[in-house]
């Protein structure tokens, strides 16, 4: 299969070169529009913050990978850069790669299954702009379910593996219905934010955010639909909470152990969750020490990821099992689309119809008539089949490009329903 690949990730590139060579939706599009034709027939452009990476069908055997590179560059030029950044791969090692991509698993988060919609996210697009064909519309189904089997057959994607969203997960095993819970997350940084974001996937019941830059504060809780409540005067409501997320940049602790117990006996000492994320502590560890308080910091939460993160790899084998599978399964299918086995695919189809309606019809003829049915039945199949025959023929003379040649077989086979005939025959 002549498929190229190339692939800039943090496998190869440090995040300012990853960020240099992202390509928005725009971007992507100019790609295709200069890129279709000229360098490929049909692909598949992937750019996310981890990768970005290129697959196509060469519209011409003289494209290479450095041809594709030297492209890449023409149209987001960063200087200086290695060659080394570039990882290439071609036919089974790309279509293997993508397999891998779209499982996790060889993500920076192994298991990731963001990816997962990413990659599907990426072909729809690339369908919007007429850049699929025959054959990266198969291997793209291909792709899809091989992501989808590794979601659902292995423990690959299971438990957390960042410290915001393990700190949610330790939430939900305290409070088991967070939709009667009222939550305050303090700090709208990165890690804040996705702390928060987690929280509101979770359905959790009031959602407030607290920052030393109200306007940022307020942009992050607009978008979540979350109560927004000035940096100075956030002690004073701190007791309306059940679950309180700290993830600030202050040197300083902001809550001390006595101010947790006033919180606390403001409460009537019901459960508190504090979820400590900050680098250095915001909240006394000592907390912890009081009833009804569950205090976790960054360092339970990074032991829970680390042991989810060796679950998730114990499960690679699972799922390098199932991309095996899938393989073998994509290129049987593509080796089949070879003109000798499709001509007799042909033939054996037209044949087994034949039959079936001499059979079904023969007790209507004498014995004698039923010989010439047999003959002039036979006659009529190879008749039909003979100019079929010379054309597919004709595809294995010269030069043809064989995806090409590959892509009108798949048709032919389609529209004679060869493959799902012999599936049905199969079963």
């Amino acid at each position: 299969m002549n498929l190229l690949s190339l692939s800039i990730s943090h496998h190869t590139a440090p995040v300012e070169l990853r960020e240099a060579l992202h390509l928005n939706n725009e971007e992507i599009k100019t790609f295709i529009e200069q890129a279709k034709g000229k360098l490929f027939n049909e692909g598949l452009i992937l750019s996310t913050c981890n990768r970005t990476e290129i697959y196509g069908i060469p519209s011409d055997p003289n494209i290479n990978h450095s041809v594709v590179q030297s492209f890449i560059l023409g149209l987001k030029p960063v200087p200086e850069i290695k060659s080394e950044i570039f990882k290439n791969y071609f036919s089974f090692d790309a279509v293997k790669h993508l397999f891998g991509v779209i499982t996790g698993i060889d993500s920076l988060l192994i298991g990731d299954n963001q990816i997962y919609h990413q990659v599907k996210d990426s072909m729809r697009y690339v369908e919007e702009l007429k850049f699929t064909g025959f054959l990266t519309q198969k291997l793209f189904d291909a792709a899809i379910k091989t992501g989808k089997r590794a979601i659902n057959e292995t423990e690959i994607s299971e438990g957390a593996v960042t410290v915001s969203y393990a700190a949610v997960q330790l939430i939900e095993k305290i409070f088991s219905n967070l939709s009667k819970k009222s939550a305050l997350v303090i700090g709208a940084g990165e890690t804040g934010e996705i702390a928060a974001k987690h929280l509101r996937e979770k359905l959790i019941g009031r959602l407030t955010i607290t920052n030393r830059t109200f306007e940022k504060g307020q942009l992050l809780a607009e978008s979540l639909q979350a109560r927004i409540i000035p940096f100075e005067n956030f002690k004073s409501s701190l007791h309306e909470f059940d679950i309180i997320i700290s993830a600030t940049s202050s040197e300083n602790l902001l809550l001390t152990k006595d101010e947790i117990r006033a919180i606390m006996k403001k409460r009537n000492f019901a459960d508190l969750v504090i979820t400590d994320i900050a680098i250095p502590r915001n909240i006394d560890p000592e907390s912890k020490e009081i009833d009804y308080v569950f205090y976790h910091d960054i360092d339970s939460l990074n032991i829970i990821v680390e042991q989810n993160l060796t679950k998730r790899r114990a499960q690679i084998p699972r799922v390098e099992k199932i991309i095996d599978e899938e393989l073998k399964s994509f290129f049987d299918w593509y080796h089949s689309l070879e003109v000798a086995p499709t001509i007799k695919s042909i033939r054996d189809h037209f044949e087994n119809i034949r039959l079936a309606e001499v059979e079904k019809n023969k007790n209507k003829f004498s014995s004698e008539d039923q010989e010439k049915l047999e003959i002039v039945t036979k006659r009529i199949v190879n008749k039909i089949l003979h100019q079929p025959t010379v054309e597919l023929k004709k595809l294995t003379e010269g030069e043809n490009n064989h995806d090409e040649t590959a892509a009108k077989v798949g048709i032919i086979r389609e529209i004679f329903g060869i493959d799902n005939a012999s599936s049905k025959e199969e079963k």
